[in-house]
């Protein structure tokens, strides 16, 4: 992203991010008894964004859901990372 079509709230810093592999779900303001227990709320309302759903309408939940939280990443380079790790193993 060139400077006059970078959005003002990013730094410089944000061009060289990495992939987080690790656990990295929080809610700000929010302490929790367990490390695991965001992951597992995070999980809980995706099967419940899930449920009702038809096969096709469940992959299309799927499918909005990754382009919101790629757009929320921003960086195409941490995306590919993102790209690369999901596929390994496949």
């Amino acid at each position: 992203m060139n400077q006059s079509t970078r959005p003002s709230s990013l730094t410089s810093s944000d061009d060289i991010g990495h992939l987080i592999a690790t656990p990295n779900l929080h809610e700000p303001g929010r302490q929790f008894l367990w490390p695991y227990a965001p992951g597992d709320e995070f999980y809980e309302a995706l099967i419940d964004a899930h449920r009702e759903l038809s096969d096709e309408q469940s992959a299309m939940l799927n499918c909005k859901l990754i382009l919101l939280l790629a757009n929320q990443v921003g960086n195409l380079a941490v995306l590919r990372e993102a790209l690369v790790a999901a596929r390994e193993g496949l």
